[in-house]
């Protein structure tokens, strides 16, 4: 969808960028499929601050988006395209011809009327999703599982895709966004084409209170607390902390590998921090 921009007629619309939203449906969501939402502001079970300058926003309500592609074998017709607050694609509410609805991811191109189907064998066009092991090499996928039945994990945000790049004795490889090379099974799910809004990488806020409406607190740096609260705070007027750059809890923040390797990464066959070329 194109993006808009606005005149400066005030200080927050002066740098304002939007996506048009127009073409969405202007109603409220199917409340069958919707339930109250309640916000964590960054806390966890025992009430300490695990996210930090979260907090606040606007109130929510969590559409069910069906992950599994249930109804298999049954075509759906798409009812109209929705705004998801709680992510950052489109959604598509689908009406199956046995008169169940669900929402699914919507895909780019789709528009109201497109049919979709989930099957062993379906046509490549997007919205349709079976296994990664009946879609040819090149296609361009998402909505992608890492464990059979489990529902999509992967490939979810706006914008975003996958591309089948070979098979390997019952895995499936897929490139992804990241430039990461994985090895799939074969029997996982995957919608076909690119996830829908994706202008959204170029929205601009405009204002401080657009953050507030998202939940997003100030973020205020590690020099200007005090040493009790970061590595990098204290000292007599500006200084640079006195040591290297590091998180609250000391870990180092200049390239260090964050992630511990996993049980999944011996499926990873070309990594994402892997030289380009």
């Amino acid at each position: 969808m194109p993006l808009k921009r606005f005149n400066p007629v005030t200080p927050g619309s002066r740098n304002l960028t939007t996506v048009d939203r127009s073409s969405l449906h202007d109603g409220d969501p199917m409340k069958s499929l919707t339930k109250g939402f309640s916000r964590s502001g960054g806390r966890n079970n025992l009430g300490r601050v695990t996210s930090r300058f979260r907090g606040g926003g606007h109130k929510r309500c969590y559409r069910f988006v069906d992950f599994k592609r249930r109804n298999f074998g049954v075509e759906g017709v798409v009812e109209r395209i929705e705004y998801d607050p709680n992510r950052s694609a489109f959604l598509s509410l689908v009406r199956y011809s046995d008169g169940d609805f669900s929402y699914l991811l919507a895909p780019q191109k789709m528009v109201p009327g497109d049919r979709v189907i989930a099957g062993d064998t379906v046509d490549v066009k997007p919205g349709n999703a079976t296994y990664l092991s009946s879609l040819p090499v090149g296609t361009i996928v998402h909505n992608l599982e890492l464990k059979p039945g489990k529902g999509a994990q992967l490939v979810r945000a706006a914008g975003t895709f996958a591309q089948i790049v070979g098979r390997d004795r019952g895995y499936v490889i897929v490139r992804l966004r990241s430039g990461e090379q994985r090895m799939i099974l074969g029997r996982c799910m995957a919608s076909v084409g690119a996830v829908s809004n994706p202008d959204h990488m170029n929205v601009l806020l405009g204002k401080a209170g657009r953050a507030r409406w998202l939940g997003r607190r100030p973020h205020n740096r590690g020099v200007s607390m005090n040493p009790i609260d970061h590595p990098h705070g204290g000292g007599a007027g500006r200084t640079s902390g006195g040591r290297n750059s590091v998180t609250p809890w000391g870990k180092s923040t200049k390239g260090g590998r964050a992630k511990s390797r996993k049980t999944s990464s011996k499926f990873i066959v070309r990594s994402r921090h892997a030289k380009k070329g």
